[in-house]
C-alpha cells in the first residue's frame, strides 16, 4: 500500500501540470513537463493520463498538453454569486469605455481573473482569460488590492510592498503600464467585500485618450455597484 506522504506527492504534481499548463504561452510536451516537475518522462506520463482520464488536459495532435474544455465548465462555479453579481457592471464599464474590464480575486500571493468582458463594439480589444494570473507585486490589480490588505496579511504574503498602495486611498485607484503584459495598460480600484477574498476591478489596454482619472471614477462607481449587489 502507498504512504499518504506518496498520494500527497502524487496529488500535488497533477496540481503543478494543471498550473503550469494555465500558465503556457503554448502547449508544453510531455517531455517539458516531466523536466518542469523533475521527474521521469515516465512518471509525468501516468500523471497525465489520470488528468485526462477525469477530463481536465487534452494532447493536441502534434503532442502538446493543454488544459481541457472541462476545467472551463469547473471554474464557473468558483465564487458564482460574485461573478454574477459583477458582470452587468463590467459590462457597462467595457462598453462605456471600449475596454476589457475585468475582476480578479487574491489568491495567495497572485491576483487571478476571475471574470472578464470585452468591449462589444470596439474595433481591438485585449483579451483577458479568467484564469490569468500575476504577483500581487506588479499591475495595477495587484496595487489595488495591496491597498485594501492589512500589515499582517501583506507580511504573510512574502512579496515586495509597493509604496503606490498609498496613493490608492487618495486617489481611489491604481495604474501601471509595460509591467505585468509590455505595451498595456491598466487601471484598477480596490473591491472589498463581506465574506469574500479581497479583490479589484480593472480595465487594460493599449491606449486612451480618457485621463486615468475618468477611468479610475468610471470604475470606482462600478465597485459600488458590486457591492450593493453582493452586500
Amino acid at each position: 500500500m502507498q504512504s499518504a506522504s506518496t498520494h500527497s506527492q502524487t496529488l500535488s504534481r497533477g496540481l503543478q501540470v494543471l498550473e503550469l499548463l494555465a500558465d503556457a504561452a503554448t502547449p508544453p510536451s510531455i517531455a517539458d513537463l516531466a523536466s518542469a516537475l523533475g521527474v521521469h518522462r515516465s512518471i509525468a506520463y501516468r500523471i497525465l493520463r489520470t488528468l485526462e482520464d477525469h477530463g481536465l488536459v487534452l494532447r493536441n495532435p502534434e503532442g502538446g498538453v493543454q488544459l481541457a474544455p472541462r476545467v472551463a465548465s469547473l471554474a464557473r462555479n468558483v465564487a458564482r454569486d460574485l461573478q454574477s453579481a459583477a458582470l452587468p457592471s463590467l459590462t457597462a464599464v467595457a462598453n462605456d469605455l471600449g475596454m476589457t474590464a475585468f475582476l480578479a480575486v487574491l489568491d495567495r500571493a497572485q491576483v487571478v481573473t476571475l471574470v472578464s468582458v470585452e468591449p462589444s463594439h470596439a474595433h481591438a480589444s485585449i483579451a483577458q482569460r479568467p484564469g490569468t494570473s500575476h504577483s500581487i507585486s506588479s499591475g495595477a490589480p495587484g496595487i489595488a488590492i495591496q491597498s485594501i490588505l492589512s500589515p499582517f496579511q501583506l507580511q504573510s504574503l512574502g512579496q515586495p510592498y509597493r509604496t503606490e498602495a498609498l496613493e490608492v486611498g487618495l486617489r481611489g485607484f491604481a495604474t501601471s503600464h509595460d509591467e505585468v503584459i509590455p505595451g498595456l495598460s491598466s487601471v484598477a480600484v480596490p473591491l472589498k467585500l463581506r465574506n469574500q477574498p479581497p479583490a479589484t476591478i480593472a480595465v487594460v489596454y493599449v491606449a486612451s485618450i480618457s485621463p486615468v482619472e475618468k477611468l479610475g471614477a468610471r470604475l470606482s462607481r462600478a465597485a459600488e455597484e458590486i457591492k450593493g449587489e453582493v452586500q
